[in-house]
């Protein structure tokens, strides 16, 4: 173990210095901290309800649960708290023939949960490469199970149909490395990868590759500096793109307590590798761009024999404002051209409204496609993301953008598309995302016409509290 290493474990692991401690204990425990209070404020109760109001039709063809997660700190405290960080819980919505069922928020039972009085802890390996076993990122369907995720560190955690935590899994020990938020499927194959890291390992970053039945294929660790954060990597027919950005791990940070330990590098360049499915690290094809910083793509293809094309809401700068949430000035929904004889990468924009969480037709990922949705964001680098918002459907081909407005006192989060059958066309079938009103600090499941999102919803599902603002989610389809 090298001696930075040993200074992170040390540092992570909470083996802060006294001076540290005190450091920590003087910022006021009662200020008002952004993603602590409003419309962040943690819920108290996990629920089960039955008896759900329902505006308009639900589309008879969702048969299924749509889930999303996002943390909810059991006990919350704003000393050196940071948004990425809390307590993992997970809101579903269960509808089957035209009717909404049941509705569930389950927390994730971390050990981190219980040490701070909470339900007790799931069964299940935790990761020696990470720092803790907080999981509150993402939930989808892989491998036959329904998985909760999150960055840089900690193992899946498997949920029941009930949205109840089973336990922590490593792929019966095949997984070594730590794992992502962000896997991607490849349709066409079945495979799911991911590009991996973790604050223990700033010297390293991982390539896993795992199968349609959920065994580990791959892992394969590619050099880096630094200790960058990726938050999300992706997929074209031949490569799997790594973003190698100026978000690096900082230990003057951890030095000064703050639990969220990256920050921007203003002195550090950026690029892209392009690393081939089935290849090793030194394959990879390393391509210089502009410093700026994103957090997820629409998608991306390749074009021809010498072109990778990237979409991707992006940011000029991330966490350079302040230490409790993501705080960047976000540009808009770019196009980003990789030249592989030149290795140049050009950037064009697309749409600069600021906006994030894109979605396309899963179906379609990895291939040339013609949708995206998107939601609108602030323009300020530092907010809370409790503005009301819209909804954006972006037809790639024809250039045309459609809004759909949340409502002077609505606040929407990722929105996720669901094809109305197997075989339909691309982008034909619906978009499912929560929105909270701010007035009656209430929750709405909205359901829209992915094709005429301007129309409003064809469906309202209401929930009679607050689901604070998550991050990831998806559809997940009965088997």
């Amino acid at each position: 173990m090298s001696a930075i290493e040993k200074t992170i474990r040390k540092v992570v692991g909470g083996g802060l210095t006294t001076s540290n401690k005190v450091a920590r204990q003087l910022k006021n425990p009662w200020r008002k901290h952004p993603f602590l209070t409003g419309i962040h404020e943690p819920v108290k109760h996990e629920l089960s309800l039955t008896d759900l109001r329902v505006e308009g039709e639900i589309p008879a063809s969702l048969s299924g649960c749509y889930a999303r997660i996002g943390p909810n700190p059991f006990k919350p405290d704003p000393r050196g708290h940071h948004w990425f960080l809390g307590d993992g819980m997970v809101h579903g919505i269960r509808l089957n023939a035209g009717r909404a069922e049941w509705y569930h928020n389950r927390y994730v039972r971390s050990l981190a949960l219980e040490a701070a009085g909470g339900p007790p802890a799931a069964p299940g390996p935790r990761s020696a490469t990470g720092p803790g076993d907080t999981v509150n990122t993402n939930v989808l369907r892989l491998g036959g199970r329904i998985l909760a995720l999150v960055e840089a560190g900690a193992p899946p955690v498997e949920l029941n149909d009930d949205l109840d935590t089973v336990a922590y899994t490593n792929f019966e020990g095949a997984l070594t490395s730590p794992f992502t938020a962000h896997p991607h499927e490849d349709p066409l194959t079945g495979e799911w990868h991911a590009i991996t890291y973790s604050p223990l390992m700033p010297d390293h970053v991982c390539h896993v590759a795992i199968d349609r039945e959920g065994k580990v294929l791959r892992q394969l660790k590619v050099p880096v500096s630094d200790g960058p954060s990726i938050h999300e990597c992706t997929l074209t027919q031949n490569f799997v793109v790594i973003f190698d950005l100026p978000v690096t791990l900082s230990l003057g940070a951890m030095a000064k307590g703050f639990k969220f330990p990256y920050r921007w590098d203003s002195d550090r360049s950026a690029r892209v590798g392009l690393l081939p499915r089935s290849g090793t690290a030194e394959d990879v094809i390393w391509c210089e761009v502009d410093p700026c910083w994103l957090f997820h793509v629409a998608n991306s293809f390749e074009v021809d024999d010498n072109t990778v094309i990237i979409d991707a809401a992006v940011y000029k700068t991330m966490f350079a404002h302040g230490p409790d949430g993501p705080n960047g000035q976000p540009v808009g929904l770019e196009r980003w051209e990789i030249d592989l004889n030149t290795q140049q990468v050009t950037r064009s924009t697309l749409d600069a409204t600021p906006q994030e969480f894109p979605r396309v037709d899963e179906r379609f990922f990895g291939q040339p496609y013609q949708h995206s949705w998107t939601v609108s964001l602030p323009s300020s680098p530092v907010s809370n993301f409790a503005q009301p918002n819209s909804l954006f459907h972006h037809n790639l081909h024809s250039g045309q953008r459609h809004e759909y407005a949340f409502g002077s006192e609505g606040v929407g989060g990722e929105f996720v598309f669901v094809p109305n059958a197997e075989n339909a066309p691309e982008g034909e079938g619906w978009l499912l995302g929560y929105v909270i009103n701010t007035q009656s600090d209430t929750t709405e499941l909205r359901i829209l016409n992915a094709q005429a999102i301007a129309d409003g919803p064809v469906a309202c599902i209401h929930i009679p509290h607050r689901i604070p603002p998550g991050f990831h989610g998806n559809w997940i389809a009965d088997n």
